[in-house]
């Protein structure tokens, strides 16, 4: 019996890896439940989160050469978020407001910066930054044609 791509289906963990669990399905075919697809936070280790006998509830997100792949976090129903979060915040209450280098005047970080701009920001304090390294780190190290006093 070959499961949908898309369906959500209960299962029983039958076995768990340090890349995810293995979980049988109605019919008695095996997927994997990969361990980003686990739980919505980061996992370190898959039995922290499941134990070989649980029922979950998975998703299938896709069947390949009979290796069927499931998702735990995507089985799991959750309401849509806006689409603009910033669209519903009074002005000078969004994200980075006060944290920004512009944090004098209210609102006035830049919205839509160019890939050229970001790129040459980040170049220049990617340089700044090597040259204060080099320059807080060149007196310490020792080795081969180092200063010799």
């Amino acid at each position: 019996m070959s499961i949908e791509v898309g369906s959500k289906v209960q299962g029983k963990v039958t076995g768990i890896t340090n890349f995810g669990a293995f979980v049988e399905l109605p019919g008695g075919t095996t997927g994997l439940v990969h361990i980003s697809e686990v739980a919505d936070s980061y996992v370190k280790d898959v039995n922290d989160h499941l134990k070989v006998g649980d029922q979950v509830e998975v998703k299938v997100i896709s069947e390949k050469d009979g290796k069927t792949a499931l998702s735990i976090k995507k089985a799991i129903d959750r309401p849509e978020r806006p689409t603009s979060s910033y669209s519903k915040r009074p002005q000078g209450q969004g994200r980075g407001a006060g944290h920004s280098k512009n944090a004098g005047s209210k609102g006035s970080f830049k919205s839509k910066e160019n890939f050229e701009d970001k790129l040459s920001r980040f170049l220049k304090t990617s340089e700044e930054n090597l040259s204060t390294l080099n320059r807080n780190t060149g007196a310490k190290q020792g080795g081969r044609g180092g200063r010799r006093g």
